[in-house]
């Protein structure tokens, strides 16, 4: 989809077609979700900081996001993808992989395809998207990139719309490309490869491969001499699951107290609960992660036996998670997440109590049915009509907050 946060927020204000948009925080410590093409001539992008953005766009306009509306927009689209080939693998609200090799019968060449997709989405949705076509995943997503709207200082250009890569053409569009397009190549990768006088495809694919496993590794090098040569064998994945479900918050100021610290815990384990439970999976390892006001990070897991999918158990394990981390010098960020998702099962007896793994388990089991209830209220009334009593003073949805604050000025 092309700058899909921001397009579905000119949907709905179309008066602001045409201008600086920015979706994200506007506070010192938030972050760019997404921007408009009139921004990105400033050279504000997705990940930037927004006082980064600010300093490059001061007329920029900042929107704080609407993660729930984007989901169900998003979920109007693969509706369109699903009505080509039942091989879509979503890569996240906006990005997809079609398999369209068995469609082409029905439906006409891969292009013909490509070119209709654009037509359904424009149709259902009013928004466009830009569609890549190739052989594999890797030279399909390449090609997607160079199908959209390009913006410069001089303007925006619209886009192909629609690029196709042609079989056994495949090196003569990778080769003139920056080594960076591949998948692997961070800023660190790319300085060593530089060093070595590798700056496009063509340089990494006839490089020498024992030189370039000495100096990246050997997964590292081995990866990435095939992609360079147009290698991915990988097959489209459809209803992939999930590896792990978070929820993490930076907050306008640090945090030094347990209590306040316990606070927004309970708050995002009900919200990546609530989610585990929405996915049908229950988790068998918990993480809390932290990150303090100079940055550096500290992670903690706890893992059950059987998986629990309810906030008061998430809480239980985490408690004694957040006591062993020191708080005097300040939380910047405070995150939680769910891994090692199942199916969930039988639980415990209630009346087995004890304390630690079996502690949490039968917590998940006494909360079911509650829990059941509270997402019947929240399905019927909004994910604001019920609360954690110790969350009511907090006036910040995890949904509003998912890219950083706001500062308090602005608040």
């Amino acid at each position: 989809m092309d700058m899909f946060y921001v397009a579905v927020e000119l949907r709905r204000n179309p008066h602001l077609v045409g201008k600086p948009v920015v979706v994200g925080s506007d506070g010192s410590r938030g972050v760019v979700a997404a921007a408009s093409y009139e921004a990105r001539r400033f050279g504000v992008f997705s990940a930037m900081s927004s006082s980064q953005a600010k300093r490059l766009c001061p007329q920029a306009i900042f929107l704080p996001g609407d993660h729930g509306h984007y989901s169900d927009v998003s979920a109007e689209v693969f509706q369109v993808f699903n009505e080509f080939t039942p091989l879509v693998e979503g890569l996240s609200l906006d990005e997809a992989f079609l398999d369209v090799s068995g469609s082409l019968r029905l439906f006409g060449s891969g292009s013909t395809i490509a070119h209709e997709v654009r037509r359904r989405v424009v149709e259902v949705t009013q928004l466009t998207c830009s569609v890549g076509i190739a052989p594999n995943k890797f030279l399909a997503k390449l090609a997607s990139v160079v199908a959209k709207p390009k913006a410069s200082r001089q303007g925006v250009v619209a886009g192909h719309g629609v690029y196709e890569v042609l079989p056994n053409r495949e090196l003569e569009f990778l080769y003139p490309l920056g080594v960076d397009a591949l998948w692997g190549v961070g800023p660190v990768t790319l300085k060593k490869l530089q060093g070595l006088g590798i700056k496009t495809v063509g340089d990494l694919a006839v490089f020498d491969l024992k030189v370039l496993i000495a100096v990246l590794g050997d997964s590292q090098g081995r990866h990435l001499a095939m992609l360079a040569q147009g290698i991915d064998n990988r097959d489209v994945e459809p209803d992939r699951d999930a590896k792990s479900i978070g929820h993490e918050e930076t907050f306008s100021s640090d945090i030094t107290q347990y209590e306040n610290a316990h606070d927004h815990l309970v708050r995002l384990a009900d919200s990546v609960a609530t989610r585990c439970r929405n996915s049908g999976v229950g988790a068998r390892t918990i993480s809390l992660k932290i990150k303090y006001a100079d940055f550096q990070l500290v992670t903690r897991s706890c893992s059950v036996e059987m998986p629990i999918s309810t906030a008061p158990a998430m809480v239980r394990l985490l408690e004694p998670l957040l006591r062993s981390i020191d708080l005097k010098a300040g939380i910047r960020l405070l995150g939680v997440s769910a891994r090692n998702l199942v199916a969930p099962e039988q639980q415990m007896s209630l009346f087995d109590m004890s304390s630690g793994d079996e502690s949490a388990n039968n917590l998940d089991t006494a909360w079911s049915t509650t829990t059941s209830a509270i997402d019947e209220i929240r399905d019927r009334f909004g994910d604001s009509a019920i609360k954690p009593a110790s969350t009511l003073g907090q006036e910040r949805d995890p949904s509003s907050s998912k890219w950083g604050p706001s500062d308090p000025k602005s608040q």
